[in-house]
């Protein structure tokens, strides 16, 4: 006598409970799951987004939206800070680099970063094709860029005004892709890096010719060879004693007007720290007594978690839920096939089935049940993710990493396979007491 037969063909005679416990059962273990990973994938997207960057300082206002903008560009900036005021930070000795960012055009919906060499060694972003960029109006394309717009080494572009993708702001001055950095995962895959002199010379054309809108446009310093405009020169002077100076880079940038650029404005600045010291003496001075803003992205991260993990437990406890009704679904199918089959169970007892038999056929049909409510439940889960994933793609144009949160997810089957096996205990419960002389008496 094959049990797993018996128990298969059980199912298939009454599908319809088979069908809503299995279903039901599959639908609260696809919502655990689904749930877990994708809590789980995006906690460690955000965090491997970060990169090195311990402090963001931009404008005043909120500091969640300083880091999502700023760092992982998925929001609007703050606004703009004077780069007269920026440009004492560096000097600070716990200061270890400032990189000045500047950004507000974009090329269909990736945005144009103006920064200096610095900003790829933030992310441990290295070159695949070509080469750094190292004039005016050359740029160099993150990974995923350069995959969805098929763009390669020579091509030209021109950028739109905004951040989102629009032909009616568009720019004169055309970029030149002269690189392509290796793929990292992190959010340099999706930006196009350009030199600062670029975003700066393609608003100063915007604003000779747009004077009269009063738009503002971003302006942004420029880095050299891994060297920081924010510090001093080797003889301890400030650049911008030499007025009406101009300084030509080494490395062949524009030459730019130190005189100038102090009346410029930055976006933000991202700040990295010789020791953990300068994290809250620093962000505290800056908030209390200056008109800039200093955020702490890991801060601003765990904050923006323990929201969305009301959400999830909400989620969590209601797949929970619909696990305890499942496994009561479990219960009333196994409970009513015993009792509708007793005659069959005390006729295959008095021709030598064992009671470890019958409570095998009973048992099998359980954990068939469960079986297929877990597989069904993982592709529902797979799917679900999916779809989440592509509508977060389309509207933050953001690349989630699928994350396997192996000791949750295991937590969670055993969590099912215990009140599954509880639910099948109950139904056997009734086979203990079978009196089978009085069901074949009765029966016939």
């Amino acid at each position: 006598m094959n049990n797993w037969k018996i128990s298969l063909r059980n199912l298939l005679h009454k599908p319809l409970y088979a069908f809503l416990a299995i279903f039901s059962l599959a639908i609260s273990i696809g919502l655990l799951l689904c749930v877990q990973q994708l809590d789980a994938s995006v906690k460690n997207q955000f965090e491997n987004g970060l990169g090195k960057v311990d402090m963001v300082i931009g404008a005043k206002g909120s500091p969640l939206q300083l880091v999502l903008s700023s760092v992982l560009h998925i929001d609007n900036p703050t606004g703009n800070i004077p780069y007269a005021q920026a440009n004492k930070l560096a000097k600070n000795p716990m200061v270890k680099s400032v990189v000045p960012i500047s950004y507000g055009d974009n090329f269909k919906g990736y945005r144009i970063v103006g920064s200096s060499k610095d900003y790829g060694s933030l992310f441990d972003a290295e070159i695949l094709e070509g080469r750094e960029a190292k004039t005016s109006m050359e740029a160099v394309l993150g990974y995923e860029v350069a995959q969805k717009l098929n763009l390669k080494l020579g091509d030209t572009f021109v950028s739109s005004h905004g951040l989102t993708e629009n032909t009616i702001e568009e720019h004169d001055q055309e970029f030149t892709v002269v690189g392509i950095f290796k793929p990292t995962y992190k959010v340099i895959d999706r930006l196009i890096m350009t030199p600062l002199e670029s975003i700066w010379e393609v608003h100063s054309h915007g604003h000779e010719k747009n004077d009269d809108q009063g738009e503002s446009h971003i302006h942004e310093e420029h880095d050299h060879e891994g060297h920081n405009y924010f510090e001093h020169d080797e003889e301890g002077h400030h650049h911008d004693e030499h007025h009406g100076d101009k300084i030509e880079k080494p490395d062949g940038h524009v030459p730019v007007d130190k005189n100038e650029n102090l009346d410029k404005e930055v976006t933000s600045l991202l700040v990295s720290f010789r020791n953990p010291m300068g994290y809250i003496a620093m962000s505290r001075n800056i908030n209390e007594n200056t008109e800039m803003q200093a955020a702490l992205p890991k801060f601003e991260l765990d904050r923006l978690f323990k929201f969305t993990g009301v959400g999830v437990k909400v989620v969590s406890w209601i797949a929970y839920i619909i696990l305890l009704i499942s496994c009561l679904t479990i219960f009333i199918a196994l409970y009513k096939m015993v009792r509708e089959r007793a005659f069959d169970l005390a006729l295959m007892r008095t021709y030598g089935a064992s009671n470890l038999q019958l409570f095998g056929i009973i048992t099998f049909e359980g954990l068939l049940m469960v079986l297929i409510s877990i597989f069904f439940g993982f592709v529902f889960s797979q799917l679900g993710l999916q779809l989440i994933i592509g509508i977060f793609k389309v509207q933050f144009q953001q690349e989630i990493q699928l994350t396997f949160p192996t000791m949750q997810m295991v937590r969670t089957l055993v969590i099912v396979f215990v009140t599954s096996i509880l639910s099948i205990f109950m139904a056997i419960v009734p086979l203990l007491h079978m009196n089978i002389s009085k069901i074949i008496s009765d029966e016939k």
